[in-house]
């Protein structure tokens, strides 16, 4: 294993673990999009399927495990134990408008026709455009809270470390697949503004701040 999955793996989790932190700590899920969490545990259910078929390691069962329970206790936090601090009026994107068509993609859009394999490949195309709930929350709200911006971007880490891991297993192993690296470039690709926003602004101590949509 190369070190651009460990270090992806790794912020992959620190993502997760500073979202769990923040809302239990403050006893509120005040700025976290609910639908995002939604369409994560929608991602990691569809996506680990195979548990229950196929062994890789311990490594990959365990972190398969965690990310399922941290996946579901999220959504439990927001709509269960803290659901009088969820902000529902703006976390009102529309998810059949990213679970329609990418349910289409992929049954259109796969590497074999059998039912693991369509929901893989939804899982895929699904969690590159999962965290649009939440930038679509932050834009109209107008600001996001420090460490809710921390969670976006060890998240988007995970993503461009990712990658790096694609590009490694390339040139080392000749592996490369294609609906694997597209949705992770596209999924990278929301993150370029929020990136910028993070390096000159969060880390000056500064406040997330992002323009009310007209």
């Amino acid at each position: 294993m190369n070190v651009f999955r460990i270090l992806g793996d790794i912020s992959h989790l620190l993502a997760i673990i500073i979202l769990l932190l923040k809302i239990h700590r403050s006893k509120s899920c005040a700025g976290i999009s609910g639908k995002s969490q939604i369409l994560f545990a929608l991602v990691f259910t569809t996506r680990y399927l195979d548990l229950f078929t196929t062994f890789i390691s311990a490594y990959n069962t365990v972190m398969k495990v965690i990310f399922l329970i941290c996946a579901y206790v999220t959504v439990y936090m927001i709509y269960v134990k803290f659901r009088k601090t969820f902000d529902s009026e703006n976390d009102s994107f529309r998810l059949e408008f990213l679970l329609v068509p990418v349910t289409g993609l992929s049954f259109l859009e796969n590497h074999s026709f059998t039912p693991l394999e369509i929901l893989w490949t939804f899982s895929i195309y699904l969690e590159s455009v999962a965290i649009l709930p939440q930038l679509f929350m932050i834009s109209k709200t107008g600001e996001a809270e420090t460490i809710t911006t921390h969670y976006l971007f060890f998240l988007g880490l995970y993503r461009a470390l990712y990658i790096a891991n694609w590009v490694w297993r390339y040139h080392t192993e000749k592996f490369y697949d294609q609906i694997a690296v597209v949705s992770g470039v596209v999924q990278t690709i929301f993150y370029c503004d929020f990136f910028y926003l993070y390096v000159t602004k969060v880390l000056k101590g500064k406040k997330l701040s992002l323009p009310m949509p007209v």
